[in-house]
């Protein structure tokens, strides 16, 4: 059986060439990752056009995620040897973006002298460096450091959520996303959204003739109107850094499982991301620890797993890819399929979904529970925005689950989804023959053989809503 978890795989400067992305994709990266945070909307635009490139030379969909930056705060510039911070040392903040220091830390964003107060916490690189403001100035914070360690580049800064008085998407967000929306974009990752109306001011046309949201779940206000962004959106990541930085680090793990489940449960994908393999960016073996991390996070029912600075910066980004395949595969043998499904229909027994979902999510648990108990080798799924799929998945089955559309950006969308197979269907929707055609391409690419039980789901054309409401068991 094929890898089922997914792998996200973040560009760099060490893996945006062509012949890099390629050699990602051949160990197992499913979808890649273009970080606005760093880069201009030009270099990120060459390497959205090199992955495209890429794809077309694999001759399978390959997804790309834009992540918009969002009102990311960052240090000013640190010297190329770095500034190491010491513990119960005293640090200046100021507004600003010049060069950083031992004594001063430029900070960019206008708001800090009057956002922040005494007693507030600062984190600086996903948590390497540790500051609590003890006083402010006309022209400064002055911050106690209350974690030392080393700081490079520019990095984030994550200052208390509902201290940041900034929108969501910024204008910023926006003007990158026109640029990529001209492209074709597959998916777009909305940063430190805290409600549902963050994602729905995004304003692109709704998935699928738009590109499908991706809300990151990094504040305590996202966690707490989690339902309601669930819902507004095609998927959900889980920003483990941001997130660690506004909660205390003991119940990150449980939000982690909360969040995974009742996304999933809902009808979406959800990404689990920061930190996976953050080892690997210097050495050629992650730690035990993060092997676990990965596993545990296919337990959890993650949909996908992501990579950041592993493969944009690291010393073997290939290496990365193949180690957290082979890492999330044992661990998908392992999965608890039958725990997971009883999980599934208690939480969705908690939500009134619309008619058309009604529809879907009976129809695909009919099709699971056929599937399951005849002993199918595989569920085909005929989609024209993989919602089916998407459904069907959220039952985490045994077999094989084969997406078939006519709309490229459909299957490059499932390339997201937890086990879906994406595969192309020439032709129209609207016509029985289109079961036809998909059981021959599933035979004609070796994931059926004749003998083999299978599980049809389409859309009949007598149906006036959007749901999938045609089932049928077929022995191939």
């Amino acid at each position: 059986m094929p890898r089922r978890t997914k792998i996200i795989a973040t560009i760099g400067p060490a893996s945006d060439s062509e012949a890099m992305i390629k050699d990602l994709a051949e160990a197992g990266a499913d979808v890649f990752r273009i970080n606005l945070s760093h880069g201009s909307l030009d270099l990120g635009i060459e390497r959205f056009r090199r992955v495209r490139t890429a794809e077309a030379a694999l001759g399978r969909a390959v997804g790309i995620l834009v992540d918009l930056p969002g009102p990311k705060v960052r240090a000013g510039q640190m010297p190329d040897e770095g500034v190491l911070l010491e513990d119960d040392g005293i640090v200046r903040l100021v507004p600003g973006s010049g060069e950083s220091s031992r004594a001063v830390i430029p900070v960019d964003h206008e708001g800090l002298l009057t956002d922040l107060r005494p007693g507030d916490r600062v984190t600086f690189g996903d948590g390497a460096v540790v500051a609590e403001v003890e006083d402010r100035t006309a022209d400064a914070l002055l911050a106690r450091v209350t974690h030392g360690g080393l700081l490079q580049g520019r990095p984030g800064v994550h200052i208390p959520s509902e201290r940041l008085r900034m929108a969501t998407p910024t204008a910023h967000d926006l003007r990158l996303l026109d640029g990529f929306v001209e492209e074709g974009v597959d998916m777009v990752g909305l940063s430190f959204v805290r409600s549902a109306h963050d994602v729905r001011r995004v304003g692109t046309e709704p998935h699928p003739r738009g590109p499908m949201i991706v809300a990151k779940i990094e504040t305590r206000a996202a966690v707490e109107n989690l339902d309601g962004i669930i819902e507004a959106s095609g998927a959900v990541m889980v920003a483990r850094g941001d997130l660690g930085a506004e909660c205390p680090i003991e119940e990150l793990p449980l939000l982690q499982k909360r969040i995974l489940q009742r996304c999933i449960t809902l009808g979406r994908p959800a990404i689990t991301a920061t930190q996976m393999l953050e080892s690997m960016v210097h050495a050629p073996s992650p730690t035990r620890a993060e092997a676990s991390d990965i596993a545990n996070a296919v337990f959890d029912g993650t949909s996908a797993v992501m990579l950041s600075g592993e493969t944009a910066i690291g010393h073997d980004p290939v290496l990365a890819v193949a180690t957290m395949a082979r890492i999330a595969q044992k661990a998908d043998e392992a999965f608890d399929h039958g725990g997971w499904t009883e999980r599934v229909h208690r939480i969705s027994a908690e939500r009134e979904p619309s008619v058309d979902d009604v529809v879907t999510n009976s129809m695909t648990d009919a099709a699971w529970r056929a599937a399951v108990e005849s002993g199918a080798a595989a569920i085909l799924c005929i989609t024209r925005t993989g919602f089916t799929v998407r459904s069907i998945a959220r039952f985490r089955p045994p077999m094989k689950i084969l997406g078939f559309s006519t709309d490229p950006r459909t299957l490059r969308q499932l390339t997201l989804s937890w086990g879906a197979q994406p595969m192309e269907l020439s032709g129209s929707f609207g016509h029985d023959t289109l079961v036809d055609r998909a059981i021959e391409l599933a035979r004609h690419e070796g994931q059926v053989r004749h003998g083999d039980l299978v599980a049809v789901l389409w859309g009949s054309t007598s149906y006036p809503g959007r749901a999938t409401d045609s089932l049928r068991l077929m022995r191939i």
